[in-house]
């Protein structure tokens, strides 16, 4: 795994002139560690640093910001970050040092499969204060980092954005692990530079605002978040980070390479869910059925496969700027593996169906039937496949049509990466669960 450390820099230069090169020294002997700098605004308070000389270090520029906006700063320092192809993304204020060899620490943390986040807890001095300045060291995945839509943008000042951050990992399902105190260490400084940029911000009010906030929803933004003009090390290219999908969902029927998208999409690391067991399909139809969202399916980026092709209307209300994938085959072919599929023979899984209610019910509800009919499947895939391309009739850009009978491997995964606007795996498309 790969790690950056993403912190912005705005009238902080003086402290990054103390803590910069020291951070990059006490992570020299980790390989995977990089330090990306975003200087929010034409400062000119990077020019002294330069990349070339400085190993490890990358600075990106956003020139067009006029205030300090400070959620909208701490995505896209991390959207640079993912740009430099980390997988975990730690949020690294610019009076804060790590500490020796913290990156080592953090990708330990990461090698596992738990979906945790790390976190920084407020701690005693020796005199028993509580110093401000370290409760903003958060590091997350790149998925988790993407299924929150990042920090909330409408905390635009000095705010409690890493609390509701923290908050909403939380509802998405990841625990959080404190950071070992012997990485927490700022530069103290008083609040007349912490408030330079709104000072507006300091007033009674505004603080017990922000201290009543408790957020309901784990997602923030609907995919616009990080989004502006970069310029990577003084390069005069500008680079567009564009707006991303708030989810991806894949909303071909069964039997249409469904598991395939699904591999495909976690190889592009965009944490695909596909049937994981019938209690979280029924849940999440539940759920969206009865209430119109889903905690359950909240905590992925992506999903794929029943009840989720039938509920592509709802989903489109629930998680707004969200893409969508219909995937279609050649009808006699889809027919040939459906029948296959209710085939006990051919289907490890289909002596399952009679123990568990839900499959029968979610199989009644898309084809009025649960045992396999060949007239009234083929008739109901037609007919969803029309009602998807209808409904997304004027919304070329929400919707992908994916046709695996006719699309070599390498074209899939052009038509993919294109829509998500993502690079092209060095690998081949994967085929994955055929009953054919």
């Amino acid at each position: 795994m790969k790690i950056a450390f993403c912190t912005t820099c705005r009238n902080r230069l003086q402290h990054l002139e103390s803590t910069l090169l020291t951070n990059i020294l006490d992570n020299w002997y980790c390989p995977e560690a990089v330090f990306v700098v975003l200087e929010y605004g034409d400062t000119k308070e990077m020019n002294n640093f330069n990349p070339k000389r400085e190993d490890r270090l990358v600075v990106y520029q956003h020139k067009d910001a006029t205030a300090f906006r400070m959620a909208h700063a701490k995505n896209l320092v991390h959207r640079c970050g993912m740009l430099e192809g980390a997988d975990v993304l730690c949020n690294l204020d610019a009076d804060n040092y790590t500490g020796p060899d913290f990156a080592s620490y953090l990708l330990r943390q990461f090698d596992t499969k738990d979906r945790i986040f790390m976190w920084a807890r407020m701690i005693k001095d020796g005199d028993g204060r509580l110093p401000r300045g370290i409760s903003g060291r958060i590091a997350v995945t790149r998925q988790a980092f993407l299924a929150a839509g990042g920090y909330d943008e409408k905390f635009d000042c000095w705010s409690p954005d890493d609390k509701d951050f923290n908050s909403r990992l939380q509802l998405l399902g990841y625990t959080p692990k404190e950071i070992d105190p012997r990485y927490l260490r700022a530069i103290l400084h008083n609040d007349k530079l912490r408030f330079k940029e709104y000072p507006y911000a300091r007033n009674a009010t505004a603080s017990e605002e922000h201290q009543q906030h408790v957020p309901t929803r784990g997602i923030a933004n609907e995919g616009n978040f990080g989004c502006g003009i970069v310029y990577r090390n003084f390069d005069s290219q500008p680079i567009e980070l564009k707006p991303l999908a708030s989810r991806v969902f894949g909303i071909g029927m069964h039997k249409t390479g469904t598991t395939s998208l699904a591999e495909a999409l976690n190889i592009l690391g965009l944490d695909c869910v596909h049937w994981p067991s019938a209690k979280w399909a029924r849940a999440v139809f539940r759920d969206m059925v009865h209430d119109g969202t889903s905690p359950t399916l909240d905590r992925h980026y992506s999903a794929c496969d029943l009840p989720i092709a039938v509920l592509f209307r709802e989903l489109d209300k629930a998680y707004p700027g969200s893409k969508f994938i219909l995937t279609i085959r050649n009808e006699n072919d889809w027919l040939r593996s459906v029948k296959n599929h209710w085939d006990p023979e051919k289907n490890k899984w289909r002596c399952q169906w009679d123990h568990d209610n839900f499959t029968h019910r979610i199989h009644a509800h898309v084809y009025g039937r649960t045992d396999f009919d060949p007239e009234t499947m083929l008739n109901r895939y037609r007919q969803h496949n029309q009602e998807v391309m209808s409904y997304f009739f004027c919304r070329p850009n929400d919707l992908l049509v994916m046709d695996l009978s006719n699309s070599a491997p390498t074209d899939l995964w052009r038509q993919l990466c294109g829509f998500l606007d993502c690079p092209v795996p060095a690998m081949r498309y994967p085929e994955a669960y055929k009953t054919v």
